[in-house]
């Protein structure tokens, strides 16, 4: 398949936002089918939507838009691995031979889809059609990664770790940038780690920061990888963030550090930057589990999120950890966590 469809009509492809960093949309490709053995992570494929269409047919585009799909339309998007606890789990290395693909996230993470919450619909399902190629090349994420110069990262960091994923991270990650961009700082905001969603950096972006990034702009589509890929991505985001000329950095690890997103790794590099470190959690207990998972490594300030919806279940918070909890999306607790970021922070 070139870029003329068989019927003669140049097709018309849903560009996902794995892909927004390239220039796809600007400059001619071809669509070639590539031997099975020679696919790689993060390479750019196309596939063709199959399957009856429920909720989760839909296409996050590269301008982070929200788009339907049904049978028959062409996406982009890129090989890669997810492990969601709450939602799926697929590989790319699962597809066969077939080419039979799913769409693990609506932001182009392609795969095989191998489990799958009973709380969910069937996942994207597509046919592989063949790899996006120019000058005879296949094309794949890390063609497009700028380059950032070295820097020295020693912003104070506000880190925002979750026992799970959807435990109220960037919800958290939003009221606090507001915070800080009402006591008048420039803020650099970043989700390093999880599997591929545009709408999580873009929320922070509306909500006030300076400065947007995640591990997209590294050239990953999810950061389950093996650590030497995933310590090269990490130098280079902490290197365009160094660059950003912010005050505060505000850090999302997505899912939870104990998944295998690498979320343990950003840890331990951000350790002498962390100023103040947030856990949301799914439940009190989840807070348990985390903080006797990282009893040597890792004390959380606040914990916020479910866990801390109600009156309740911030006593039971305290009761079981010790920790203190708030509920960040009630403003009657604002002055208290400006007051926490003044501390914390230095703030005067």
């Amino acid at each position: 398949m070139s870029d003329v469809t068989r019927n003669g009509r140049t097709p018309h492809y849903f560009f996902s936002s794995v892909t927004r960093n390239s220039d796809l949309w600007e400059r001619p490709f071809e669509v070639r089918p590539v031997p099975r053995s020679d696919w790689s992570a993060r390479d750019f494929v196309v596939g063709e939507v199959v399957g009856s269409r429920n909720r989760l047919y839909q296409c996050e585009t590269k301008t982070g838009r929200m788009a339907h799909v049904v049978r028959g339309d062409l996406m982009i998007g890129a090989l890669g691995t997810r492990a969601a606890t709450l939602e799926g789990v697929g590989d790319w290395t699962e597809i066969g031979t077939d080419g039979a693909m799913d769409a693990l996230t609506s932001a182009g993470l392609f795969g095989k889809g191998t489990s799958l919450s009973p709380l969910l619909p069937d996942l994207v399902q597509m046919q592989y059609q063949g790899h996006v190629v120019r000058d005879g090349k296949p094309l794949g994420m890390g063609d497009f990664v700028e380059p950032a110069a070295p820097a020295r990262f020693d912003l104070p960091v506000i880190l925002l770790i979750g026992t799970s994923m959807s435990a109220g991270k960037t919800t958290s990650g939003q009221v606090i940038i507001r915070a800080l961009k009402y006591l008048g700082h420039r803020v650099v905001a970043a989700k390093l780690t999880g599997a591929a969603r545009y709408r999580d950096v873009l929320t922070y972006r509306d909500a006030g920061a300076d400065a947007i990034l995640d591990f997209v702009d590294a050239g990953l589509p999810s950061t389950v990888v093996p650590e030497p890929v995933f310590h090269e991505a990490l130098d280079l985001m902490l290197n365009r963030l160094a660059g950003v000329g912010a005050e505060f950095a505000v850090i999302e690890a997505g899912a939870s550090p104990l998944e295998p997103y690498n979320g343990s790794l950003v840890i331990d590099a951000l350790r002498d930057q962390l100023a103040l470190t947030v856990l949301c959690a799914s439940d009190p207990y989840a807070v348990l589990g985390v903080q006797h998972a990282f009893a040597d490594r890792l004390v959380p300030d606040l914990v916020t999120g479910p866990a801390a919806n109600t009156g309740a279940a911030v006593q039971l918070v305290s009761r079981l950890t010790g920790l203190p909890a708030m509920n960040l999306m009630d403003r009657a607790n604002h002055p208290a966590l400006l007051a926490l970021l003044r501390d914390k922070l230095s703030l005067g």
